[in-house]
């Protein structure tokens, strides 16, 4: 999901993204190849999205490919936690199938909320920017998530936010020139931007018991040298029994995240084990909450609840 403002600051949010499903299958052994070989990857899902939202976080504009019945109705809606139930009311068709489209609309919610970050890495650039910020009214942030947990070092006694993190390394390339459809075309980018990158690759053992999961979420913008760099990025690994979709073990490993105490949330991804797959959209935010979550935690974890989808495949 890419995140920019090509009509310059202070304009409209413009997101566009792309999702896919694909499949890599075993080679046959009657091909004449050795049995268990990897053949020709497949794409069996896909879809792409192009939403415009305002400085309210109101979405304008949304066109997507596929395009379903109701998705104009998400016109005039404010993308944020809210979004997610007018999704189910006009597009439960995306949500029971667990389409590509559906990770991309339920990503508007996050996309909006972190895409302004990357204005503070361009301050020095803009300072219109860095007034903007000195102005705004400050905001009380206790408890709100484990980075924010009370006696915070990232906190003020008041609970107000000290600075914006600098805890942003360059992002190693997603892609592998050695596997070159292990990503989908990621496009080019404007200098001022952010990106949502998410990862989940699923298989079965041999006797088709277990499903494993091996999944990543990283969030980047780019800064004024022009230079990516990563302001969240989880690894999570997870197993699941494949015939009840049982969730029988989760860890969550945090790469990089803000401020110091942001890592605490990352054990309590184990809470979730014996939690149904397909149900995780809803109980993660019911047992990951306040100081005991991290917001982007509890998006990577989420998104796993379309993981029977793609075993389905398999």
């Amino acid at each position: 999901m890419l995140m920019s403002w090509p009509d310059g600051l202070g304009t409209d949010l413009h997101l566009d993204g792309r999702a896919r499903d694909l499949l890599t299958p075993a080679t046959p052994a009657t091909s004449g190849a050795a049995s268990g070989h990897a053949a020709d990857p497949v794409v069996v899902a896909a879809a792409t999205l192009h939403a415009v939202t305002g400085r309210e976080r109101d979405i304008q504009t949304i066109e997507a490919d596929p395009e379903p019945p109701g998705l104009h109705e998400l016109v005039g809606c404010r993308a944020g936690g809210g979004l997610r139930g007018i999704i189910a009311e006009h597009l439960g068709e995306e949500i029971e199938g667990g389409t590509p489209l559906y990770l991309l609309l339920d990503d508007l919610a996050g996309a909006t909320l972190i895409a302004g970050f990357t204005f503070f890495k361009w301050q020095d650039e803009y300072p219109e920017i860095k007034q903007r910020y000195q102005s705004a009214p400050p905001r009380i942030n206790t408890n709100i998530c484990s980075g924010f947990q009370e006696g915070s070092g990232a906190l003020n006694p008041d609970g107000t936010l000290k600075g914006v993190s600098e805890n942003t390394p360059p992002a190693p390339p997603l892609a592998d020139p050695d596997d070159p459809v292990g990503w989908h075309e990621l496009g080019d980018h404007p200098a001022i931007a952010m990106r949502r990158a998410r990862r989940i690759d699923v298989w079965t053992d041999t006797d088709a018991v277990t499903i494993n999961v091996d999944a990543m979420f990283r969030d980047t913008c780019w800064i004024p040298d022009g230079t990516e760099t990563v302001l969240h990025e989880y690894r999570i690994f997870a197993t699941a029994e494949a015939g009840s979709g049982t969730l029988t073990t989760a860890e969550a490993v945090p790469l990089v995240l803000p401020y110091v105490e942001c890592p605490e949330a990352a054990p309590n991804a184990a809470r979730l084990v014996g939690t149904t797959l397909t149900t995780l959209r809803s109980q993660v935010l019911e047992q990951l909450k306040n100081a005991d979550c991290c917001t982007h935690l509890n998006d990577a974890l989420r998104a796993l609840a379309e993981v029977p989808v793609l075993a389905t495949s398999l």
